[in-house]
């Protein structure tokens, strides 16, 4: 089993920053990789990015290519998320997931184990 629990979401203005963390537990030996993925109301839940636990390779979805930062804390276990240059259309809750195997992927149907979310709120 592994335990993600995401912090720190919140509201900020079009252009802010924010930082979400996904702290791990359990069995993070069997992690392959570590992915983000958002739901905003009404719309079908998005991939956002991934890296793998060893941190060594990550993916973007174009939408964020450029603004979103991917990155592995090997001290705690801890995967963050910096999202710069926000816009409203990325409001919506983000979700971590871990995911067992042997390559990245943007599927969410792909992740073995979800956290419960935190909100992210750009306004205009």
């Amino acid at each position: 089993q592994v335990q993600l629990v995401e912090s720190g979401g919140g509201l900020v203005q079009a252009g802010g920053s924010l930082r979400v963390s996904c702290a791990a537990s359990g069995r993070t030996a069997s992690i392959y990789a570590v992915g983000w993925f958002r739901q905003a109301p009404g719309k079908e839940r998005e991939f956002v990015a991934n890296i793998r636990w060893r941190g060594d390779r990550s993916d973007y979805a174009d939408s964020v290519k450029g603004r979103f930062t991917i990155s592995k804390d090997h001290t705690n276990d801890t995967v963050v998320l910096q999202m710069d240059s926000l816009k409203p259309e990325d409001t919506a809750v983000y979700s971590c997931a871990a995911r067992f195997g042997n390559r990245l992927s943007r599927t969410g149907n792909e992740y073995d184990y979800w956290g419960q979310g935190t909100q992210v709120t750009v306004s205009s």
